[in-house]
């Protein structure tokens, strides 16, 4: 993005935080949904990347008229994201736990070992809502982000997380240990809160999802094998009502191989839970990036290693 484009980046998120919030709910919403559709119909690249990346989970067998359906309503759900992030500092406890449901059975269970619980998500649904929600209901936790530019709108986003009761560390920079510092957060027994579904670097663990080859980010699986935290894969979809977060079940380190291959083993495991949740509300994945290495030019491709 060039300095222009960072710089108009910051003052819509600045006047989205400060106008949608203001907005009454039903004003806010049909809104949104109108520049969701206005942005669907100008088919940009990404509306027809994401109609690339549903396409893999849908199958070959739906048509283009169902595939248009369906980035539609992607459409919807990832504005409706937005909106949501806007309003979210301004919504009161009461209406941040209404409007999510989930069993934390799991969590509590993993828990009482006093190892730490690594949630595992992927852009799917409003994790930011997820996240103000869990720790209302008294499990705080701690996130990464990326150090978006200008850092003005990592700012932005950093106190926009931190108020809704998170601890979050920068992705790069800070004091350049952020691995070390989420081990130590699981030592102490805490939540970890992880998006994982994307990571186009030569760092990426390489998956097969959806049948086809991507990477995703080894961090999860890398934290569970060197500390014995519990990993859960979590999916987020919306049902019209509430979001249904569904915690799927644990993923065990490997008894056998080395670091590098039990990193492997439980990346591809957490691929296949991501695939089972996305398929079942493939709407609420908000991927408008390349994702696949199918979909990524050769010099992309060279510099993760992937090129042939």
């Amino acid at each position: 993005m060039t300095d222009l484009g960072q710089r108009l980046a910051d003052t819509g998120y600045a006047l989205g935080w400060s106008v949608v919030k203001r907005l009454p709910e039903p004003v806010a919403t049909a809104a949104f949904r109108r520049i969701a559709d206005l942005v669907w119909r100008r088919r940009g690249g990404g509306v027809l990347q994401l109609e690339a990346n549903l396409r893999r989970v849908v199958g070959p067998d739906a048509t283009p008229e169902q595939l248009r359906a369906l980035s539609r309503e992607g459409m919807r759900s990832y504005l409706r994201y937005y909106q949501e992030a806007f309003r979210l500092p301004v919504w009161d406890r009461e209406t941040v736990l209404a409007r999510m449901e989930c069993d934390l059975t799991l969590l509590d269970e993993c828990s009482a070992r006093g190892k730490g619980v690594i949630f595992a998500l992927p852009h799917m649904g409003n994790w930011d809502h997820a996240g103000a929600w869990i720790t209302l209901k008294g499990y705080p936790f701690t996130t990464v982000a990326e150090r978006l530019k200008p850092e003005s709108l990592y700012k932005r986003f950093l106190d926009y997380r931190e108020s809704l009761g998170m601890e979050v560390l920068p992705l790069t920079g800070g004091d350049g240990n952020t691995f070390g510092t989420l081990a130590r957060r699981l030592r102490e027994g805490r939540l970890l809160c992880l998006l994982s579904d994307r990571d186009l670097t030569a760092g990426g663990v390489p998956v097969t999802f959806f049948g086809e080859r991507t990477r995703m980010a080894a961090g999860p699986a890398a934290l569970a094998v060197q500390t014995g935290a519990a990993l859960i894969p979590v999916t987020l979809p919306w049902d019209g009502r509430v979001v249904r977060g569904t915690l799927h079940p644990e993923i065990e380190v490997p008894a056998e191989g080395t670091r590098r291959e039990k990193i492997a083993v439980m990346t591809q495991r957490v691929a296949d839970a991501y695939a089972r949740g996305i398929a079942r509300a493939p709407q609420d994945w908000h991927m408008l990036q390349p994702l696949w290495l199918a979909d990524l030019d050769q010099r992309r491709l060279a510099r993760i290693g992937e090129a042939k």
